[in-house]
């Protein structure tokens, strides 16, 4: 694997959920606003589905108000939702749409999401439908917001700008964010989520599983600690 290039200033990170940044990814965020990038997350849920024993709308507000936070201590301070139903996210038009908006809106260079493959890393479990549908409706986004005869009802102007979209937890992945050093704020970021951790069956140690997650990715890669993704040029 090579280091991801980080000769760039400006990303957009989109993902399904509150919390699915937040296994990884939200480490190297970490990594790149404290060298001054500026990056921006964007959300097509608010997670209202992912508790069982409350209310959905209940959900949505704990989990939002959970992934500001989340936000925040990884130096973010921009986070919108776009409010698509959790658990029933369809690829489709509607979908680019929004997506595409979001990144003519925030201009990034940049584009940071979550596994859209069928299986984990090794091969474990099966992905689930909002992951795999979010991923590949985010690598159509970024070439629908780059030509201005799609979606021509949208008032932003086309974005070309984007390097490459990178895929975090990606069974195959191609790259890696050394995040040495960033670890503690990564782990901070996940904690942000307790509300959700305490409602989920059986327990979680957010500090052990992205301790073990990192170290056992950096000592792939030569490193103390890293984070790996799937890099797509688009």
């Amino acid at each position: 694997m090579e280091p991801i290039p980080e000769d760039w200033q400006r990303a957009l990170t989109i993902v399904a959920h509150p919390d699915d940044l937040e296994y990884g990814a939200s480490t190297a965020v970490a990594k790149w606003t404290s060298q001054g990038k500026t990056v921006v997350q964007v959300l097509a849920t608010r997670g209202e589905a992912g508790i069982d024993a409350m209310d959905p709308d209940t959900v949505a507000r704990i989990r939002s108000e959970e992934q500001l936070e989340a936000a925040r201590l990884v130096g973010v301070d921009t986070v919108e939702f776009l409010d698509h139903p959790d658990g029933m996210l369809e690829y489709g038009l509607a979908l680019r749409r929004d997506l595409a908006r979001a990144i003519r809106r925030h201009r990034p260079e940049v584009v940071i999401s979550l596994n859209f493959r069928e299986t984990w890393p090794g091969g474990h479990g099966f992905n689930m439908a909002d992951h795999r549908v979010l991923g590949l409706a985010v690598a159509d986004a970024v070439r629908d917001a780059a030509n201005r005869w799609v979606f021509r009802d949208l008032d932003e102007e086309p974005w070309r700008g984007v390097r490459f979209a990178a895929f975090a937890s990606s069974p195959r992945e191609t790259h890696y964010v050394d995040v040495t050093g960033h670890l503690e704020a990564g782990i901070a970021s996940l904690r942000a989520h307790k509300i959700y951790f305490d409602n989920l069956d059986g327990a979680f140690d957010p500090d052990a599983m992205l301790t073990d997650r990192t170290r056992e990715a950096g000592r792939r890669v030569g490193v103390p600690e890293a984070v790996t993704f799937e890099l797509i040029e688009l």
